[in-house]
């Protein structure tokens, strides 16, 4: 029997959030705990899953506060190293007209950057039923290295395999590499769950349905793939199956996390039915609980300790449905 629903590996960080205006006219930023890996999991701990964590983190304030957060949600921390000569990573993350965001990063480099391939606790991987990833784990050589060590541990056990790419284009020396890099993530995963912009990005297709087809001919491996449209809701594509549907109205405050959140909430659906080439009724079932979810978090600052309960995110699927009938 797995010790571990899931386990994630990369970036840890303190998301700074604007949090009103000072008396002097100055925007207030509340220090709060992030990374997407790690927002994932939180999602699925709110299910009742068990979980556990691959990164690194630097000896300082922001890193205890993090370790002491991720401990507190009930994630695993066997695999989460301090290094006592790199700071923890930072995040500033300004709310544009809109709901985008635009990402200022202090990482240069940052605690996340220098997990090494020793640093991988592969027992922790071989003990899981799912790892799941991203690309920021792999925006240098050294974590680049860590992650691709995790991925083939996975791969080696038999663990089913998630990537979520997550493009923060100004943590690239460069987008081509983004995109190489990218396209490993798709090379090796059972699970991809990709954003509108993406996808556009990485096909040059503004069409989606044609966007998500080239995807699927390309990468055969994907068994799932689950397309985030922001105000235009989520879409899901398994083998034979595919579902449609529209976001959860939510008075949103800010969408950090958003994505995150739909992603663990997924996770743990797939977890609940076992993975399967899945029914277009199982996808949209997935589809109304995770837009449910992500549709919750952005109605409150940060991610990763504001999670929603399975109660809360019932209700708001609840009350979409009454507001549509």
């Amino acid at each position: 029997m797995p010790r571990f629903d899931v386990c994630a590996l990369g970036e840890l960080l303190i998301d700074f959030t604007e949090n009103g205006i000072s008396s002097q006219g100055n925007p207030i930023m509340e220090a709060n705990p992030g990374g997407a890996p790690c927002n994932v999991l939180a999602m699925l701990c709110k299910q009742g899953y068990n979980t556990a964590f691959i990164g690194k983190i630097g000896d300082d304030i922001f890193g205890r506060q993090l370790r002491k957060t991720v401990e507190d949600i009930g994630i695993n921390t066997e695999g989460l190293i301090t290094d006592r000569s790199v700071n923890t990573t930072l995040a500033f993350v300004h709310s544009l007209d809109g709901g985008d965001r635009e990402f200022s990063f202090y990482r240069n480099p940052g605690a996340d950057m220098m997990l090494s391939e020793s640093d991988v606790n592969e027992k922790i991987i071989a003990e899981s039923r799912v790892f799941h990833y991203g690309s920021i784990s792999m925006t240098n050589k050294m974590c680049e290295s860590a992650t691709k060590k995790a991925v083939a541990t996975a791969e080696r056990y038999g663990a089913l395999v998630s990537f979520d790419p997550n493009l923060r284009e100004n943590l690239w020396d460069n987008l081509e590499t983004a995109r190489e890099k990218i396209e490993y993530g798709l090379s090796h995963c059972d699970i991809l769950k990709i954003s509108d912009n993406e996808i556009q990005w990485l096909t040059d297709e503004s069409d989606f349905e044609i966007a998500v087809q080239e995807i699927r001919k390309k990468y055969t491996n994907i068994s799932l793939l689950l397309l985030s449209l922001g105000r235009n809701g989520s879409r899901a594509y398994s083998k034979s199956g595919y579902a449609s549907v529209p976001i959860a109205a939510a008075n949103t405050i800010e969408t950090t996390g958003a994505g995150d959140t739909f992603c663990g909430a997924v996770l743990g659906k797939i977890l609940e039915y076992g993975m399967r080439d899945f029914s277009d009724s199982e996808l949209k079932d997935m589809l109304v609980f995770a837009n449910a979810a992500a549709g919750i978090v952005t109605e409150r600052k940060g991610a990763l300790k504001v999670m929603p309960t399975m109660s809360e995110i019932a209700e708001m699927i609840r009350r979409n449905t009454n507001d549509r009938a």
